[in-house]
């Protein structure tokens, strides 16, 4: 019989959010992130307003996202080109066994950080 390995679905980690869709924005992977899974922490790039996966530090090219801004809602392909996807940006509670982080992002007290900077966007991870 043939094993098969499901991924994350999309918007499986959100436990509830704010009426309407005042917790989503429709935001910009940039490109060479390559693939972003559903529920992926991401940080905003200060210098082109667009978004990628949030290291733990300041990376060349990619100033401001070490900072968590918002999880991806679905997945993306972002390798070759900008993508746009729907993400949680604001009052929201998010499932933290769900989220997925950038590479760098391996340890406990590093997911500690961006769940406390996820907070400060009204992100409560539980």
């Amino acid at each position: 019989m043939t094993k098969f390995t499901e991924g994350r679905h999309p918007g499986e980690g959100l436990f509830s959010e704010a009426n309407g869709h005042r917790s989503r924005d429709v935001i910009t992977i940039v490109a060479g992130s390559g693939v972003v899974a559903p529920g992926t922490v991401v940080g905003q790039v200060t210098a082109s307003k667009k978004y990628a996966p949030s290291p733990v530090a300041s990376e060349t090219g990619l100033e401001g996202a070490e900072t968590a801004k918002g999880i991806t809602l679905y997945g993306v392909d972002a390798t070759a080109e900008d993508q746009k996807v729907t993400a949680i940006v604001r009052d929201a509670e998010w499932n933290a066994s769900t989220l997925t982080y950038e590479e760098s992002v391996d340890t406990d007290a590093e997911k500690t950080t961006k769940a406390t900077q996820l907070a400060a966007a009204g992100i409560i991870v539980r």
